[in-house]
């Protein structure tokens, strides 16, 4: 009774709205949720609602659409700070090393943001005990010395 509705809320033209749902979502984490996650929220505008769509994603998301959306995910590699850059790692690291052509590729990107996130990313995958805030400054400045973070 509560998924239907929340489904519904998921297309609410209010952001609060949408973040809640999805974050309640998640909480239950019933997949037949899934096909209201769509590419949509995972790459809105307002960084709560995508926070909550990534995390709702990697919940719910069936073992033959992981492919699908590890691409879509990194199409947000780069996105605004430190917080939504954790965000967005956590998920991808939730998803276990099926990541990893993805960041690889991410790593050799134009755009020296999504480059760093990438290595930080893959550095996050290795030693999750690391921490973010150190893997996003080494990344940073492999990047900054114009590297990729293979082999460095």
């Amino acid at each position: 009774m509560t998924v239907p509705a929340l489904v519904e809320e998921v297309r609410s033209e209010h952001a609060q709205a949408r973040s809640q749902a999805l974050h309640t979502l998640s909480k239950i984490g019933d997949r037949r949720a899934w096909p209201a996650i769509t590419r949509a929220l995972l790459c809105d505008s307002d960084d709560e609602v995508a926070r909550s769509a990534w995390r709702t994603a990697v919940v719910l998301v069936p073992d033959d659409e992981v492919p699908e959306l590890v691409a879509v995910l990194a199409t947000q590699l780069g996105r605004g700070g430190r917080e939504m850059w954790l965000s967005l790692s956590r998920a991808l690291v939730a998803l276990g090393e099926v990541i990893e052509p993805t960041l690889r590729a991410a790593m050799t990107d134009p755009d020296p943001r999504v480059r760093a996130h990438a290595i930080a990313t893959e550095k996050l995958l290795r030693d999750p005990d690391a921490g973010m805030a150190y893997a996003i400054e080494e990344a940073k400045r492999v990047v900054a010395l114009g590297g990729t973070g293979e082999g460095e």
